[in-house]
């Protein structure tokens, strides 16, 4: 069996009730009673829903969140994540107030917000953490990631705009499907990169690893991995991308993944 399985969230394992199906938590907890180490690989930041699974999955083992840019154990709160570079902050924070987008800066465990509003709100409520709009110069701390919240109509707009020396990181969920969430990190940072280094602190070689996902930011870490997995419920690039494809994330998809891990 493998070393390493790295599990996307929105779409992998949290599907369009934003619920775990039962099956699934106990496929992951055998795995990880049999000495499978497991990683949540997320875009979502390091609080709320997302820092909940990531300790119910490996309660004192590393995790990727942010698309890359947090990389967390979640146990210690020890924190291997990448800064955000500063001088670009400024422009993006007024390019979204002059073009009245919802641009979310984010530390390891705290975010603010350009915009309140519906958007924001229902953001909020996805992550499992109240609402409460923070305007950006009241965040403390390390920035590591910016994210455009955005209908999904204008996601070609955002993307082909210049993002000097930043990765751009699409992708969507299926409890927000009429939203696109871009999100930008420090260029070179993304899900591969911090699979990467979660490999690395285990000692688990590459070609041992198994990443689950379906989205277009869950690209990276399929390239870097001995074992690709997309979700029935794919985006074309995830699919691509994979080895294997199991069944849609309703349908128990990530129950299959990790049972094939198992005979790998």
């Amino acid at each position: 069996m493998l070393g390493l399985i790295c599990v996307d969230v929105d779409g992998t394992l949290v599907g369009t009730g934003n619920v775990v199906r039962d099956d699934v938590w106990a496929a992951l907890a055998d795995a990880r009673a049999r000495g499978v180490r497991i990683a949540l690989c997320s875009g979502r930041p390091a609080i709320g829903n997302a820092l909940d699974y990531a300790r119910r999955l490996d309660a004192d083992g590393w995790h990727v969140f942010q698309n890359g840019a947090s990389v967390v154990n979640a146990q210690t709160g020890k924190s291997l994540s990448e800064a955000f570079p500063e001088d670009v902050l400024p422009r993006l924070i007024e390019h979204a107030h002059a073009t009245d987008r919802l641009l979310e800066i984010y530390t390891d465990t705290e975010f603010a917000i350009t915009k309140p509003g519906d958007y924001a709100e229902r953001h909020a409520a996805l992550l499992g953490v109240p609402y409460t709009p923070r305007p950006p110069e009241s965040l403390e701390g390390t920035r590591v990631r910016v994210q455009w919240v955005v209908p999904r109509a204008q996601e070609a707009e955002v993307v082909g705009e210049p993002h000097e020396g930043l990765d751009l990181h699409p992708s969507g969920s299926p409890v927000m499907q009429d939203v696109m969430f871009i999100s930008a990190t420090r260029a070179g940072v993304s899900k591969g990169s911090a699979v990467t280094r979660i490999a690395g602190q285990y000692g688990i070689p590459l070609e041992r690893v198994m990443m689950v996902g379906d989205g277009e930011n869950d690209v990276s870490a399929m390239r870097v991995v001995g074992h690709p997995v997309a979700m029935g419920n794919g985006e074309p690039p995830a699919l691509a991308a994979a080895r294997y494809t199991v069944a849609h994330v309703d349908d128990g998809g990530l129950r299959e993944a990790v049972e094939l891990a198992m005979r790998l």
